[in-house]
């Protein structure tokens, strides 16, 4: 007796367009904060004895924490959907179609602008995930352009449209 079971249909033609994660200079004065604990820990050696010495142990753990989380964030933009995968212990995935989204706004605050970064936020249809931003992205400009093209393409193919409908006055109201 042999088991056939239906070969699962081949995936459609999507193509990665863009992976990355968020960057680490987003926790600049968190940093900041860890490099002045472990720093006042070694200063404090001298009067304690050496005990404070162990307590290094805290800011380098806060550090590694912060880094573990930022980086475990991970965005895949690609021609259909774009996905965000989140955790180190506990995974989740989040995914957006982009025919759904409806607006994104392109953000460079200046000290981002400096480092060649800045954020990008999307509007969508989506019931979980109405609003999504990708924070302290590299190239914020060429994914921008990436999502616009995709968004527009997706939703050729699909051939869905936007529609906006306002709170127009109700017909019954006669005085």
């Amino acid at each position: 007796m042999t088991d056939e079971r239906p070969i699962p249909a081949a995936p459609s033609d999507e193509q990665e367009l863009w992976h990355g994660h968020t960057s680490q200079w987003v926790h600049f004065w968190y940093y900041f904060f860890c490099i002045l604990l472990a720093a006042a820990a070694v200063a404090g050696m001298p009067f304690t004895g050496g005990l404070s010495g162990a307590a290094i142990i805290i800011p380098v753990v806060m550090w590694s924490v912060r880094w573990c989380l930022t980086r475990s964030t991970v965005y895949d933009l690609t021609s259909q959907r774009l996905k965000v995968r989140r955790g180190i212990l506990n995974r989740r995935l989040e995914e957006i179609e982009l025919y759904r989204v409806k607006d994104y706004v392109m953000e460079q605050p200046l000290h981002l602008r400096f480092l060649g970064l800045g954020n990008l936020a999307l509007v969508s249809s989506d019931a979980t995930t109405p609003r999504l931003e990708l924070k302290a992205i590299p190239s914020v400009g060429t994914v921008r352009e990436q999502l616009r093209t995709a968004v527009q393409s997706e939703r050729d193919r699909k051939h869905v449209r936007e529609l906006d409908v306002e709170n127009l006055p109700s017909a019954s109201t006669n005085n």
